[in-house]
């Protein structure tokens, strides 16, 4: 029986592999990997599956997302998946002191900008030197023409919360930069989003 607090997100079927595809180059081959803002699940148990050698930490502040998550856990059974936790990315005490990667996808936009900020400031106190925190989304770049549809999307976004958008991806380099962190590859991905790496100095 389909558990019914399982949610869908039709896009993760269009991104799933081609984030999984940049994920197998710059995940390590063992440890653990937190993402933050899991939302359905869905990545989470496709990620899990397809890196074994990876301990695959999922997390949400929604109780409702969590329990999607869990649904969608328990009915895959992987070993190297563990429970969601409740984890906000603003909170400057966050449940978990460790983690060898951070993956955080469709979070930046539809989110305070403080959640950003917070994310960066979190990965900087749990990941060592070394580790890579890899961000999914759309995003403005200043070198590069905005498509219709994501400027149609951040108008969207903006309608239904002023505090959420698209945001600068030279802004959030300047983010990361202050947390300690370098960019190391952007990655074009479908329907004109992008998969960024940052790596811990």
């Amino acid at each position: 029986m389909t558990d019914p607090a399982r949610r869908h997100a039709p896009a993760t079927a269009r991104n799933r592999d081609p984030i999984l595809a940049v994920l197998r180059d710059v995940l390590p081959s063992a440890g653990l990997v937190l993402e933050v803002a899991s939302g359905t699940g869905e990545h989470a148990v496709h990620f899990a599956t397809a890196l074994p050698g990876l301990v695959w930490q999922p997390s949400d502040p929604d109780p409702q997302a969590r329990a999607s998550i869990a649904g969608w856990a328990a009915e895959a059974g992987l070993a190297n998946l563990r429970p969601p936790m409740a984890l906000d990315a603003t909170a400057t005490d966050w449940p978990i002191d460790r983690a060898d990667a951070l993956v955080c996808i469709n979070m930046v936009h539809i989110s305070p900008w403080a959640a950003t900020l917070g994310l960066f400031a979190g990965a900087a106190r749990i990941l060592p030197p070394g580790a890579p925190l890899v961000l999914y989304g759309p995003y403005f770049r200043a070198e590069v023409q905005t498509a219709p549809g994501n400027r149609a999307f951040d108008a969207d976004l903006k309608a239904r919360n002023p505090e959420w958008g698209l945001r600068d991806l030279a802004e959030i380099g300047a983010v990361a930069a202050d947390a300690g962190f370098a960019r190391e590859a952007v990655a074009e991905m479908p329907a004109n989003n992008l998969t960024v790496v940052f790596r811990r100095s």
